[in-house]
């Protein structure tokens, strides 16, 4: 009879520690494009016929920029020629909205980073009501715009430090409107050749971000800032610009490989 509570205690404590109820998901079982029921490509640039932070690519719904096979999702980024209303760039990559908001949780998304220089991939969220040119919720959701919106970065790095993990806040003080950002970098191993989980845990009270199932960055979610509303999830795989920075000349494709994405309740 001990032994079995003993057993039962530890269970219990362990399973406590970890998501209860998966919300919603994609494993990438299937072969073919991204699940459309799950997944929307966002292809109009929102910022005058360019995107944000100066990055170089268009994004594009092709089977050459995102597809499924062998249980994993490839968004790649191709040195093409690429023309949209009259703006021409020389990449051309995806960028995926989830078709699904959630407002706390987690979310776990096990994925491979490519070693490409130039390259700047990213796991992120935005709130549903940025009302973001060629977003999946559009005005929907609201209007509040970025950064009053907030916006949770659970993964970046930049296209010259390939074993560096980046996680970031960005918002508009709810009461000042005054845009505020802060984050937190840490050297992980080998992101390129191994698979990693990169994780989010989002309470009232908090916001945690974990690297293979271990926090290092946390985050009070207080008063000041304005992560109470619902977010969706964004996955991409962006040029140069701000973190990308220099593309090499010989650059022809890069790869960010998705194993699965997961978001729970906690």
């Amino acid at each position: 009879m001990k032994r079995f509570l003993i057993l039962a205690l530890a269970l219990f404590f362990s399973c406590s520690n970890h998501p209860s109820k998966i919300i919603w998901a994609d494993e990438f079982n299937y072969t073919g494009r991204p699940d459309k029921a799950k997944w929307h490509h966002q292809v109009i640039p929102p910022n005058s016929f360019g995107w944000h932070n100066n990055e170089l690519q268009h994004y594009v719904d092709d089977k050459k920029t995102s597809i499924v096979s062998d249980g994993t999702l490839k968004i790649k980024a191709i040195k093409q020629e690429y023309t949209f209303e009259g703006d021409t760039k020389e990449y051309i990559s995806a960028r995926l909205n989830s078709k699904f908001d959630f407002k706390y949780g987690r979310v776990d998304v096990r994925a491979k980073l490519p070693i490409e220089e130039g390259t700047w991939p990213a796991i992120w969220t935005l709130g549903s009501n940025v009302n973001e040119k060629g977003n999946y919720f559009g005005n929907t959701k609201g209007n509040a715009g970025w950064p009053m919106c907030g916006e949770i970065d659970i993964m970046e790095q930049t296209g010259w430090e390939k074993n560096v993990l980046k996680a970031h806040l960005h918002w508009g003080h709810t009461e000042t409107k005054e845009y505020i950002d802060e984050g937190e970098s840490i050297e992980i191993p080998n992101s390129y050749d191994d698979f990693h989980i990169y994780s989010l845990e989002w309470t009232p009270n908090e916001i945690i971000f974990l690297f293979d199932n271990e926090p290092f960055y946390t985050v009070p979610n207080d008063e000041k800032r304005p992560y109470d509303n619902p977010h969706y999830l964004l996955l991409n795989l962006a040029m140069g610009g701000t973190l990308g920075g220099q593309v090499p000349n010989d650059f022809k494709d890069a790869t960010m490989e998705i194993d699965y994405v997961r978001i729970s309740k906690l």
